[in-house]
């Protein structure tokens, strides 16, 4: 299922939301600009290496150019291929400026970089001796979803479905359009655990536990930040 747009209106213009997806497409200019070695080189440095992360937990140094903590942040602006930054920013644009509208510019950018943080937790915490470079914004963005789906439960998705060479498209409410997606993440994540592989957050294969962990995270922290608040102002 691929969603298309979704009909709540905004009232502000989600200038935060616009920022971050012009970033992360910047960012991926200029991964295209490098040879596959460098591009091996930036992922290993700013992206999060579980393994290297274990071992800096551990209080042992790994000599990056940033602090290993600060992966969690820098690994949410790289992507691996056009196809996982293109379905990342639409997701993002979709669900991205309702959810900051809701909880306004300032607190929508704490929110969304700590839900990213906390997805890369997620996966670390199920994969901590992996050397697969974890990275992508896929993670806060499901923070994002997971956020959309408490304040907009009834928020239709205009959404094509696949069936062989027909693309129907369909209305479906966000809650059985985000709660499918999120309990197919869960049920994937389960299954990951029993196959002896290396799951990068989309690098090294598809990050189930970041997708989930940021899911739920966003659910938790966003009522936090003042979901359900009224907001008055532009």
């Amino acid at each position: 299922m691929v969603p298309l747009k979704d009909e709540n209106p905004i009232k502000i213009t989600p200038y935060v939301t616009y920022t971050l997806i012009a970033i992360n497409i910047i960012v991926f200019i200029y991964e295209l600009s490098l040879n596959p070695s460098q591009l091996e080189t930036l992922f290993h440095y700013f992206a999060v290496v579980p393994l290297e992360l274990t071992v800096n937990l551990g209080g042992a140094a790994t000599y990056q150019p940033v602090p290993e903590l600060a992966t969690l942040i820098t690994c949410q602006f790289l992507h691996a291929s056009i196809a996982h930054i293109a379905f990342n920013m639409l997701f993002l644009w979709i669900f991205g400026n309702n959810v900051e509208e809701q909880l306004g510019s300032s607190k929508y950018l704490v929110f969304y970089l700590s839900c990213g943080a906390l997805a890369a937790l997620s996966q670390w915490f199920f994969s901590a001796t992996s050397d697969v470079p974890s990275l992508g914004a896929s993670g806060a963005i499901a923070g994002v979803m997971g956020a959309y789906i408490l304040k907009f439960p009834q928020a239709k998705i205009v959404t094509l479905v696949p069936l062989g060479f027909f693309f129907p498209i369909f209305r479906i409410p966000a809650i059985y359009f985000l709660g499918f997606w999120f309990l197919e993440q869960a049920f994937n994540g389960i299954a990951s655990l029993e196959v002896p592989v290396n799951v990068g957050m989309e690098s090294g294969g598809v990050a189930y536990w970041a997708h989930a962990g940021g899911f739920v995270f966003g659910a938790i922290l966003a009522p936090m930040l003042g979901l359900f608040s009224s907001r008055d102002e532009g």
